[in-house]
């Protein structure tokens, strides 16, 4: 149903157009980038991203301490992203979020190519203020999330928070990670919701270094 209350016809599958060079030199920090588009009758998304560089450029409105908290990631990552949504704000902001998580998470896993000499693994832990909070990353294409953070206050400006976890969770599920997010203590809720992005940056960037070893980092010898 349209918020009129009309039915305006079913919802259109997701129109994605993903790429991403070839991969035919060692993984380097920004060597490789990935271009991912995703259209719905909900949301219009475009993504640049590489691992490297740093530079953030989002172009969205009216979701500005989501935007917030996307550039704190990526910046801790290490991350050059540009960042592109349109969104159904007039329902709410769920379609937004999430489809940004889908989308962010399909751009990380086409940079990472065949999973093959990166890292894998990182984790963080991030104090801002009162607050405290833990991110640890497996980049192995086993995607998973535990997520336990209990919000002191359930909105931050506009925001709600419960949408924090609807991001983690269409991120990781795209990117083919296990994602373990903590809110150790904090009685504001900004402060707890911005280490925890801060952490997670913190441990992608530590996840997606060059490893030390050939092929993928695994005891079967392949992800």
């Amino acid at each position: 149903m349209c918020p009129s209350g009309k039915f305006d016809g079913p919802v259109k599958p997701a129109k994605h157009i993903s790429f991403s060079p070839a991969r035919d030199a060692p993984l380097m920090k920004g060597l490789w980038g990935a271009r991912v588009m995703r259209e719905t009758k909900e949301t219009d998304i475009e993504l640049s991203m590489s691992l490297g560089g740093g530079h953030v450029s989002l172009d969205f409105k009216g979701l500005g301490f989501f935007g917030h908290m996307l550039n704190a990631l990526a910046t801790y990552a290490g991350f050059s992203m540009d960042l592109t949504v349109k969104g159904d704000k007039h329902v709410d902001d769920h379609h937004t979020v999430e489809d940004v998580g889908l989308v962010l998470g399909e751009g990380l896993n086409l940079c990472l190519g065949d999973f093959d000499g990166h890292a894998r693994f990182g984790s963080a832990l991030v104090p801002m203020d009162e607050a405290l909070a833990e991110a640890v990353v497996d980049l192995g294409r086993r995607p998973f999330l535990f997520f336990q953070v209990n919000w002191p206050q359930s909105v931050t400006g506009s925001f709600e928070l419960c949408l924090v976890e609807e991001f983690f969770r269409a991120f990781s599920q795209k990117a083919g990670m296990t994602l373990h997010l903590i809110g150790r203590h904090g009685h504001n809720s900004h402060h707890l919701c911005e280490a925890l992005f801060k952490a997670t940056g913190l441990a992608l960037g530590q996840a997606t270094a060059p490893g030390n070893q050939k092929g993928p980092l695994s005891t079967k010898g392949i992800l």
